[in-house]
């Protein structure tokens, strides 16, 4: 009975680790690709938009958009949260940004700025 349950934990371990280094080429090739809504669960939307107020302590950004055609929304002013303040540096107040956006917990919150 020993010798058989010290053979099945050989076999699962082998198995396992097995596994494990087959993963690792996957996961390797897919360092540098882009991440989208069928890899992250999540949509992205795009548009553009001009920045009218920023409150960097607070991490958001309002922009007076262009319609966004993924949500079917009109034009119009409202307030995002950004996922990385690093993203405030891309933003002054008047300029005119490209940007891409989620759907979370704490609102739409903006991944991308061009």
């Amino acid at each position: 009975m020993k010798k058989l349950l010290i053979n099945s934990f050989a076999v699962i371990y082998v198995l396992s680790a097995t596994a494990t280094m087959a993963q690792q080429p996957m996961m390797d090739g897919m360092k540098n690709m882009p991440m989208d809504k069928t890899t992250t669960g999540l949509t992205v939307h795009e548009t553009k938009g001009k920045v009218t107020k920023i409150d960097a302590d607070a991490g958001r950004v309002t922009l007076a958009h262009e319609p966004v055609k993924s949500l079917k929304w009109p034009a119009m002013t409202m307030g995002f949260k950004v996922k990385d303040k690093m993203l405030l540096e891309k933003l002054t107040v008047g300029k005119t940004v490209g940007f891409e956006f989620t759907q979370s917990d704490e609102g739409y919150v903006i991944t991308g700025v061009k």
